[in-house]
């Protein structure tokens, strides 16, 4: 089963959203950046489409430092989508 949670990295005043798997594996993953949260990556397991970004490249089992804020897959979702609009209409 899917667990939801964000993390925030001040020194790139970011915030990460992350769906994870059983196998810890980042399954989909949105980064915001700045006071505005900005999207700036709205990526997605074995999706190509670089215009997304790209999921991170090891399991959240193996990282160090990060403070995991649970959500709820509704918190998720909102963020998701609101970002994949925003960074779609970057192309259009």
């Amino acid at each position: 089963m899917a667990r939801w949670f964000r993390s925030y990295w001040d020194e790139e005043d970011r915030w990460f959203y992350f769906e994870v798997g059983d196998d810890g594996w980042v399954s989909r993953q949105v980064e915001l950046e700045g006071p505005a949260l900005r999207p700036v990556e709205a990526a997605s397991a074995g999706e190509d489409d670089v215009r997304y970004g790209f999921t991170a490249e090891s399991p959240v089992t193996g990282w160090e430092g990060h403070v995991e804020e649970p959500l709820a897959l509704r918190e998720f979702e909102d963020v998701w989508a609101t970002a994949r609009r925003y960074l779609a209409a970057l192309e259009a």
